[in-house]
């Protein structure tokens, strides 16, 4: 082997190296993420990805919605204490049942962003409390981005609200409620609200109940669009899209998903969700548009 080759293959075993220690970094990273989460959740770990698993346990805590109210609406088309002309009485509340604008779907349900001409279509399931949804969105949000901007797919966003269930208060449900508030403003708006949400900056703990109004609102301030927007501020404050939220809900858990994150490519749920634009990339090379 002459000098310059030996050279080159040590500066290649460096980088590779270089790269295993990264890897190893954002493994460590994603495991003191998982700790703080305690015995009350299950973990689901994936091969090259490891996500929030669905539990069963029950949650506590208080919420400006009243999510017994929205949910009797669904149900029974009225909260419990309506009066019979549909009036509130003094002990029930009413809230809106129509879905954000910039939504599609019969039910209003869909939110799609991107070209809906876009060959691909990626369909990301989140629920906005959980921390490992964190770690992906700052591995992986500029990538899906770049690819809604250059017309590579169009992503479908299907939010959750089950670690309402494990941790006090209804901060996921809230989230999802302000998610909705950020959509009808306009798709700009809501793809910059949902990043600043999961950044690492503005998420709370899961096992707070860090997403109120007030909270909800101050992110909203970071973004141009959202900045001292009353209809914005109104909706999250009024509860508008409380019915909206639930019914997104319902959608994630009929979608049998198991934990978030996860992913589905051209309806092609993953076993792997991708954490670099590599296997991104493979995801979309492997299950292609029919």
């Amino acid at each position: 082997m002459s000098k310059r080759n030996s050279q080159e293959a040590k500066r290649e075993a460096r980088e590779r190296l270089k790269a295993e220690r990264e890897k190893q970094a954002k493994r460590d990273k994603i495991r003191r993420q998982l700790t703080v989460g305690g015995s009350a959740l299950a973990i689901l770990a994936i091969a090259g990805g490891i996500g929030f698993a669905i539990a069963n346990n029950t949650g506590g805590g208080s919420d400006s919605t009243d999510w017994s109210a929205a949910r009797d609406i669904l149900d029974n088309g009225a909260p419990s204490g309506d009066d019979a002309d549909g009036e509130d009485s003094a002990d029930g509340v009413n809230y809106p049942t129509e879905a954000p604008a910039n939504t599609g779907g019969d039910d209003g349900l869909t939110v799609q962003v991107g070209d809906p001409d876009a060959a691909n279509t990626v369909t990301l399931y989140e629920d906005p409390r959980c921390p490992i949804c964190v770690t992906f969105e700052q591995a992986m949000g500029e990538t899906i981005k770049q690819g809604i901007e250059d017309g590579s797919y169009k992503v479908d966003f299907v939010f959750g609200t089950f670690l309402d269930n494990n941790f006090p208060g209804n901060g996921s449900k809230n989230a999802v409620a302000a998610l909705g508030a950020a959509l009808n403003v306009s798709p700009e708006a809501f793809l910059e609200y949902h990043e600043a949400m999961f950044s690492e900056e503005w998420h709370p703990a899961e096992n707070k109940d860090g997403f109120t109004d007030e909270y909800l609102i101050e992110i909203g301030d970071t973004i141009p669009e959202l900045k001292d927007n009353q209809e914005f501020q109104d909706a999250i404050t009024n509860s508008t899209y409380a019915t909206w939220a639930l019914q997104m809900s319902d959608k994630f858990d009929a979608s049998g998903v198991g934990g978030t994150p996860s992913m589905a490519i051209n309806g092609q749920k993953l076993e792997q969700v991708p954490y670099s634009p590599t296997d991104l990339d493979a995801a979309l090379a492997a299950y292609p548009a029919e």
